[in-house]
């Protein structure tokens, strides 16, 4: 994929209650980035990047591979956690003639981590967005 591609998942976006980023974000660039909120960053030098082992991973890599028990996963389970992904489903056009089309759906983090890494692959899934919770941020950080 390429630079260009990349930055179309590369985002930090706020509404009220929730902090949306994009999944393409590497944690050592969402520590570095100027628009992400202290507390966001507080918590991947703080909690997540321990587990990480000095690999930069990429938000969407993290998730998608992700089991449901360790701190980094606790710590996402605090923050009221959601993926937004986009998985490939099959759908009958007016000719009758079924087509591959990507719909996009919105899981709480607990959900998600239940599939199977093969299965994701299998069912073509591509995580676009992580949110978070602000006032679970302000209440845990």
């Amino acid at each position: 994929m390429t630079n260009m591609e990349n930055r179309d998942y590369k985002y930090i976006m706020q509404d009220v209650s929730t902090i949306y980023l994009g999944a393409r974000y590497t944690y050592e660039e969402l520590t570095n980035e100027e628009e992400i909120p202290f507390k966001i960053k507080s918590l991947v030098n703080r909690y997540i990047k321990q587990e990480l082992n000095g690999e930069n991973l990429s938000l969407e890599s993290h998730f998608f591979y992700m089991e449901p028990q360790g701190f980094a996963y606790q710590t996402y389970l605090q923050m009221k956690t959601k993926v937004k992904i986009s998985i490939l489903e099959e759908k009958k056009g007016f000719s009758g003639k079924v087509k591959k089309v990507y719909a996009t759906q919105t899981m709480k983090l607990q959900d998600f981590v239940k599939i199977p890494p093969a299965e994701k692959e299998k069912q073509g899934i591509m995580i676009q967005e992580i949110s978070l919770s602000k006032l679970a941020l302000m209440a845990n950080v």
